[in-house]
């Protein structure tokens, strides 16, 4: 598949290799540059939620604002 191929038709490209285990070579002047594979299932590493993630953070101690205010401040005390 060359590249414009890839660019044009992306979506289709990563069904076919994502539903059928296809795996695509990509070219550029006819010399294979990259090649598109699938994973497996067992490998593939779950992404957390951002909410998940916000919800696991400790509470914090300083306001956003605060924390910049204090980190100027050392920064101007070198």
């Amino acid at each position: 598949m060359t590249v414009r191929d890839a660019r044009e038709n992306f979506a289709s490209m990563l069904t076919r290799v994502e539903q059928d285990g296809e795996e695509v070579t990509i070219l550029r002047h006819g010399k294979p540059v990259a090649r598109v594979t699938g994973i497996e299932r067992e490998t593939a590493v779950p992404f957390i939620s951002r909410a998940a993630l916000r919800d696991r953070l400790p509470p914090m101690q300083k306001t956003a604002a605060e924390t910049i205010r204090a980190l100027r401040e050392e920064d101007d005390r070198r």
